[in-house]
């Protein structure tokens, strides 16, 4: 857990004495990162046999319960990207 909020402090202060730079890559760096880990997650729940053995089991609710909490993450990030772009005056 400390670890976490140290490696969050670590990047706020790198932000803030790096804060007057040119810093327009790190989106697409974020992205990037983004994906390979959850390609990494991925592998390793493809790995585990417990897991993939345990699929047919989950039924119905599981599936629409994970389609819901996907849905509502998708819609509420863009609705906050959506106001935070209005918010800066139609600039991304």
């Amino acid at each position: 857990m400390f670890t976490v909020i140290g490696c969050m402090l670590g990047g706020m202060a790198t932000g803030f004495v790096l804060r007057r730079q040119n810093l327009s890559w790190i989106g697409k760096a974020i992205t990037v990162l983004i994906w390979i880990l959850l390609f990494l997650l991925g592998l390793e729940v493809g790995n585990n046999r417990q897991i993939i053995e345990g699929l047919a089991t989950l039924g119905i609710e599981a599936l629409i319960i994970t389609l819901a909490c996907l849905t509502g993450s998708c819609l509420l990030a863009w609705g906050l990207w959506r106001w935070l772009y209005k918010r800066k005056g139609g600039k991304a």
